[in-house]
């Protein structure tokens, strides 16, 4: 039995629009190469890898880290409560300061799951609705096996930011009680309808999807198959949207790039069944048998150019029409013409083309 869906995602567009979203981020990697030379970078190891966690007395030191949720209903802690944070200082390989001059075409976060056999693989999104108390009237079951792995940004409060916080920065400020939700200083947070990056820990309380910059993937996997230490878990990030495009570019502008790990996997008091991730500080990572968290970035040194501009040109034009009339009835094919995202290239789609002309 397949999910219930809900459309409820703050500053996402409608599932009908995240079918096409592979054949958008192919169609932005086609405009930023066509004029422009791309940087390959790949950075082996984070320069932070950070549990979030509120009893958390090693920050920065933990040799693995682990994400999970805090009993559906409870209103203490986070809904998101252990996070895992990691930033890549990205300035050796990708000059920084390029302003809006460039474009990230292609983003990989991997990291390798430490336990074995404990927790189930799940690569789709489950609704805010399965997280919160069975007696709250909104309450439905998750319906397939496993909570999936998310990846976001990171916001920050109490004055820090993507520049000050470090590893063994504090959770919170020093008179917070650590029991209440919302007091983290750098918490995972994903964009709003406003485009505003706002903190997504309390999602299930605050009865909100947020859209992850990417979900966990495990390709040899089937669904609900236990996950074995070892596995490598990929989180190809949604390049093709312009906020999260944003969010990168002024990362790599800063020299850095930050990104949160986040699950709501089901808990016990002390218990459960949720992943545990390698960190850089764990002794097999230094004896070369595990793998730290790492990130590939293709980034162009040419701004991305408008969706209806297909070819990449410059220009919306005649070839770019000839292109659209091309994938007519399909679903847009490796050039994406289907300019809504609905699922197929029709009147619509030649609608906005032809408003975008010249």
């Amino acid at each position: 039995m397949s999910k219930r869906k809900n459309t409820n995602f703050v500053g996402s567009t409608p599932r009908t629009a995240t079918a096409s979203a592979a054949v958008q981020a192919v169609a932005l990697a086609l405009c930023a190469t066509a004029a422009g030379d791309v940087i390959n970078a790949s950075f082996p190891s984070p320069a932070l890898d950070r549990w979030m966690y509120p009893f958390n007395s090693t920050p920065g030191t933990r040799i693995t880290i682990s994400t999970f949720g805090s009993t559906p209903g409870a209103p203490e802690f986070d809904s998101r409560d252990g996070q895992m944070l990691v930033r890549f200082d990205t300035a050796s390989q990708v000059p920084s300061g390029q302003g809006q001059a460039l474009t990230v075409t292609r983003a990989r976060l991997t990291v390798e799951v430490s336990n074995d056999l404990v927790f189930a693989y799940d690569a789709t999104q489950d609704p805010w609705q399965c997280f919160v108390a069975t007696t709250d009237p909104a309450w439905q079951p998750d319906l397939d096996a496993g909570q999936p792995v998310e990846c976001y940004g990171v916001g920050f409060r109490n004055g820090w930011s993507l520049q000050t916080f470090q590893e063994n920065s504090p959770y919170t400020t020093g008179n917070s009680n650590f029991l209440l939700p919302g007091i983290r200083n750098a918490y995972a947070a994903a964009f709003d309808a406003n485009g505003t990056l706002a903190d997504v820990s309390q999602s299930p309380r605050q009865r909100f999807d947020p859209k992850p910059f990417a979900v966990g993937s495990c390709p040899e996997l089937a669904p609900g198959a236990l996950v074995p230490a070892g596995t490598q878990m990929h989180f190809d990030i949604d390049v093709s949207d312009p906020a999260i495009q944003g969010y990168l570019r002024d990362g790599i502008n800063q020299g850095r790039v930050m990104l949160a790990l986040s699950s709501l996997t089901f808990v016990q008091q002390q218990a459960g069944q949720f992943p545990l991730f390698v960190a850089k500080e764990n002794p097999f990572v230094q004896l070369g048998l595990a793998s730290a968290a790492r990130l590939e970035l293709d980034v162009s040194d040419q701004p991305a150019c408008v969706p209806a501009d297909l070819n990449c040109d410059g220009t919306v034009g005649g070839s770019d029409l000839g292109l659209l009339l091309g994938e007519w009835g399909t679903d847009g094919g490796s050039v994406g013409a289907d300019l809504n995202g609905d699922g197929t290239v029709s009147g619509s789609d030649l609608g906005i083309l032809l408003g975008a002309w010249g």
